[in-house]
């Protein structure tokens, strides 16, 4: 124990991003005591919204998008649209513009989007129809920590296609050059090299939740997930106190179980050598990826793409062919970038009219830079925009911007500007943050890992928080976890996915 005075709660919980919020909600949800406590003043970390340029404008200062939000067992099992969350969802997931101008459209029908790719069109809807139809079960095989799968089938044949790199599987599957792009440039969120083993796992789960839930935003801002968040966690009587950084173990008030929404390096920090040596040792090999440099633009109008179709998609990716996109990832592993950067950009003033004051709009765009990076990258990535969308410069009112070290400095778990909570490849894709049966528990018997470093690692889902609380619950609680998540299914209406809900 952190403490010899009488425990005051049963869980303190720090740091309160979605994983950490969605940590305390469980254990509260099992009838126990639950306080969050964060540094800033703000909760969410990645998962806020600030007027970061005029007054009026409404940022996300990072993660806008939420296709693993909107299909979170633990989430729609909360059912945070009592709490104020609507989800928005734009007239296409992605409009991947290859180098002559024109966009590979993945659509939320994978029948629309299969018709946009040519020859390679049937072998796409081959490649993605078992996922999609299958979707719900696929998502609580792999969100979580590895475990005997509930159904071996889809979860072989998931896997026999997402091991390979996302290079191969587009040799392997595709002859045209759309598909292997539009591909590409989702697999290329995992900011890895594309021919590294498993990247193609990446493109199969977000291009199978394009098709099965869609690429939504949240309404008002990606606050507005927090936002329902902590109210979920106040009406199961949990606390949250904010402007409480916790630097070392001795700031901890007394409880019986501690969960950690943070990466290895400040629960090292923290825990110092209280940490048995041969846990610390394994810790201190954990590997971070590279970071992002971002801007955030307010805009007296909507991009002026060249193809409208861009118009349509709530993302963009600016980034051509796989060769191009291969070539831009391998640079920043080499420690430079290329001349076009692989660069996403998002457009959520076009589909949700709340981020801006009409006829204002707003967007962002990022690249991915070395670890740590200081370089601004602002040149680069607006004369990419304004390639395909001649004019957008002149319609900048202000702009914020974020390097690689700063996007640290704004969320500490950003390690060098890894927005991911660590680098993806395969063996940290599988285990993190060590290869442990209980990745959740750590050396200490009641202190655990809940942030992104854990299984299933990045995006706002809430899974990390939720899969490390049923281990404390389990270690520490003699407790049997709460009841299992109950969300709806997806089911197939005309040919197409709908979900219950909707």
């Amino acid at each position: 124990m952190v403490s010899s005075m009488s425990p005051t709660y049963d869980a303190v919980i720090v740091g309160a991003g979605p994983n950490g919020l969605a940590a305390a909600i469980e254990l509260a949800r099992a009838g126990l005591s639950a306080l969050v406590l964060e540094a800033e003043a703000q909760p969410g970390g990645g998962c806020r919204s600030q007027a970061s340029t005029l007054p009026g404008f409404v940022h996300d200062p990072c993660s806008t998008v939420h296709p693993l939000g909107k299909s979170s067992r633990f989430f729609r099992a909360l059912a945070l649209e009592r709490y104020g969350l609507r989800w928005v969802e734009p007239s296409a997931c992605v409009a991947h513009l290859l180098g002559d101008g024109q966009p590979v459209m993945m659509e939320r029908s994978l029948t629309a989007t299969a018709n946009g790719l040519g020859g390679d069109g049937a072998a796409y809807r081959e490649l993605f129809e078992p996922f999609v139809e299958n979707f719900d079960r696929l998502m609580e095989m792999i969100l979580g920590p590895l475990r005997w799968p509930s159904d071996p089938a889809l979860y072989a044949r998931f896997g026999l296609s997402a091991l390979p790199s996302l290079a191969r599987l587009a040799r392997q599957r595709f002859r045209g050059e759309a598909a292997p792009a539009l591909l590409a440039g989702v697999a290329a969120h995992a900011m890895l090299p594309l021919d590294r083993i498993a990247t193609a796992s990446f493109a199969l789960v977000l291009g199978a939740s394009a098709h099965a839930v869609g690429w939504p935003i949240a309404a008002g801002g990606s606050q507005a997930i927090t936002d329902a968040l902590v109210a979920c966690l106040r009406d199961l009587g949990g606390e949250l106190r904010l402007n409480e950084p916790i630097l070392q173990r001795a700031q901890l008030p007394p409880a019986r179980a501690y969960l950690f929404d943070v990466t290895p390096r400040q629960l090292l920090a923290i825990y110092g050598e209280a940490m048995p040596e041969r846990y610390a040792r394994r810790l201190r090999r954990f590997r971070y990826g590279p970071g992002v440099f971002k801007i955030d633009w307010a805009l007296d109008a909507p991009i002026p793409w060249r193809d409208p179709r861009c118009s349509r998609a709530g993302t963009v990716h600016l980034s051509g062919s796989l060769a191009r996109v291969s070539e831009a990832e391998a640079a920043v592993h080499g420690g430079g970038i290329a001349g076009h950067p692989f660069t996403l950009l998002v457009q959520p003033s076009l589909f949700d009219p709340s981020r801006a004051p009409p006829p204002s709009h707003t967007a962002w765009a990022y690249c991915h830079v070395p670890h740590g990076s200081s370089w601004d990258v602002t040149g680069a990535i607006e004369s990419h925009v304004e390639r395909f969308a001649p004019g957008f410069r002149r319609l900048i009112r202000a702009r914020a911007t974020k390097n690689a070290s700063q996007m640290e400095r704004f969320n500490a778990n950003y390690v060098g500007g890894d927005i991911n909570g660590g680098l993806a490849d395969f063996g940290q894709l599988l285990f993190r943050p060590v290869v442990r049966l209980d990745p959740y528990a750590t050396a200490l018997d009641n202190v655990f890992l809940c942030s992104s470093s854990t299984p299933p690692g990045g995006g706002v889902h809430g899974m990390c928080g939720y899969w490390a609380a049923r281990s404390a619950l389990r270690k520490v609680f003699a407790k049997a976890p709460a009841s299992e998540l109950d969300a709806p299914r997806v089911m197939r209406v005309s040919g197409e996915q709908r979900t219950a809900a909707e």
